[in-house]
């Protein structure tokens, strides 16, 4: 099975410490949904009839969009492609955008999960990211959620704010908690290159980040929402029992995807395609019935690199099997002798078809797979 993902290139505002592609001027919504029903028409053909249990819509801000042309892309999507009967189909959306009638018409028009950006239920830290949205109405939009029948919601949250104490953060967590959220993403904040945010910090603007107030956040993440009876099956990702994203899930475990829209990337297994970064110039290349894509085949070694880079950030790890499809004898070897160390650390945990991360190693999970990255 296989997913989608619809990328919609518009926000309100620009967020200090975002590097994904979006524009603020949405003067061209019509024209550029009319090119993603395009795009999904020209490429049916790419999934050699693979039936996809996943829909999502990101961004940029999906919610943005009115509920009609949401529904636009959904029936262009099961027009063209076999969906499983009951496929998750989830609208990243902000706070700001979803009033109560929305969030009814959402769900008439097929949005079972929701993906809130709540990032803080703090003012001031919503102020300092420049978000669009307030914390009162961060709480209102997920009350009128669960009303309207919305059980499968997830928000996402950022820890290590030069702003945040930690009582603020230990209430962030609490707050998600009391309002029984089933899923929280939670993001260490980073500094991407040219965004605002590193602009701020390189004039003085803004304090740097502090990695040790990160790494202490990150542990109270663990500590509570584990506590509570939810999963840390990424990095990033805890849920309750049976709330766990297929879709990113898919990701995680290198199954195929279709990515449409601007910027939107694509993986069929053996090749990993991306959109043009560029609204008019990707609307152009359409109204042309032209993919704006590059592809990059993957050598053995991309593949085994990336399962690696993956399989490290999750519960279910790497798996051998897949590895010795992959590499050599003479990398085998030295892959296993380079994991001796984080095994030997507590840091990878070893069994019998693989290995995957520890919890004393999570933290580390990317620095420790760049280590072990086959040439």
């Amino acid at each position: 099975m296989a997913g989608i993902y619809v990328h919609i290139p518009f926000c309100k505002k620009a967020c200090n410490y975002c590097d994904f592609h979006f524009s603020t001027t949405a003067t061209y919504k019509e024209e550029m949904i009319a090119a993603i029903n395009s795009e999904i028409t020209l490429r049916k053909d790419e999934l050699d009839q693979e039936i996809i249990k996943t829909i999502y819509f990101g961004g940029g801000t999906p919610s943005l969009l009115s509920t009609k042309q949401i529904r636009s892309i959904i029936d262009r999507i099961y027009s063209t492609f076999e969906l499983t009967k009951d496929p998750e189909i989830t609208l990243e959306a902000n706070p700001d955008d979803l009033s109560l009638e929305k969030l009814k018409e959402l769900k008439k028009a097929g949005i079972n999960r929701l993906s809130i950006g709540v990032q803080s239920f703090f003012a001031e830290h919503l102020e300092w990211m420049n978000r669009a949205h307030t914390s009162k109405e961060s709480i209102q939009c997920l009350k009128d959620a669960q009303s309207v029948g919305f059980d499968n919601i997830t928000i996402d949250l950022i820890y290590g704010i030069p702003t945040m104490t930690d009582e603020q953060w230990f209430k962030n967590i609490a707050q998600a908690i009391t309002m029984n959220i089933p899923h929280i993403s939670a993001y260490n904040l980073t500094v991407e290159k040219k965004t605002a945010l590193d602009y701020q910090i390189k004039k003085g603007i803004s304090q740097p980040l502090d990695d040790e107030q990160g790494a202490q956040h990150f542990e109270v993440l663990q500590t509570l929402l584990k506590a509570k009876g939810y999963i840390h099956y990424e990095v990033s990702n805890f849920g309750k029992e049976g709330y766990i994203s297929k879709h990113n899930t898919s990701y995680w475990q290198s199954e195929n995807y279709l990515g449409f829209g601007p910027s939107a990337h694509s993986f069929n297994g053996s090749n990993r395609s991306w959109n043009i970064s560029n609204n008019k110039k990707y609307m152009q290349s359409i109204q042309k019935k032209e993919l704006p894509c590059t592809v990059e085949e993957l050598s053995n070694a991309d593949k085994a690199n990336e399962h690696l880079m993956l399989g490290l950030r999750n519960i279910w790890g790497c798996n051998w099997e897949y590895l010795e499809s992959c590499l050599s004898s003479y990398q085998l070897r030295q892959l296993k002798a380079e994991l001796v160390t984080y095994i030997m650390d507590g840091q990878i945990l070893n069994f019998p078809s693989g290995f995957k991360i520890s919890d004393s190693g999570i933290l580390f999970a990317d620095g420790i797979a760049s280590e072990l990255f086959v040439e």
